[in-house]
């Protein structure tokens, strides 16, 4: 091989390891952020091809989560506070609205496949039914029992 051609495969050799590098972290920020009930967004959806956004729902919270090249983004919203689900289905995927009962800021899950966002709507309802029937309210609820002794 003349030093001519040398160069050409350091090129390569550099944009292959550069490439590597690149499909690594995609992989890594695109791997389930939790244990339990992760519903991934499609990387088909629009701002979900590289780093698509992961939903959590656990008895006590929803949790959305979005990978950044440099960090992420995490909002949740405790049971107590969700006040509707919206589920909007297209063609292909479906988009989920999760509200709260202070009216800011709901939870806008887009390009979900159809059967996650009706388990989503599904776990969101019956952890919604186990936390009330255990008793618990949400603090400034009329309907709490008043502390003893006031």
């Amino acid at each position: 091989m003349t030093s001519d051609w040398r160069w050409v495969w350091y090129a390569a050799l550099s944009f292959g390891a550069i490439a590597g590098v690149f499909a690594w972290i995609v992989w890594l920020k695109g791997r389930p952020f939790s244990a339990g009930d992760v519903f991934r967004a499609s990387r088909l959806s629009a701002g979900n091809h590289l780093f698509p956004t992961q939903v959590l729902i656990s008895p006590q919270s929803v949790v959305q989560y979005t990978p950044r090249w440099i960090g992420k983004e995490e909002e949740s919203i405790h049971m107590a506070h969700i006040s509707s689900v919206k589920v909007q289905t297209g063609l292909m995927l479906s988009d989920v609205l999760i509200e709260t009962s202070g009216g800011a800021s709901p939870i806008r899950c887009h390009g979900h496949r159809k059967g996650d966002a009706l388990e989503m709507k599904r776990l969101i309802e019956l952890h919604q039914d186990q936390y009330y029937r255990a008793g618990n309210r949400p603090a400034g609820d009329p309907a709490a029992p008043s502390s003893p002794g006031r």
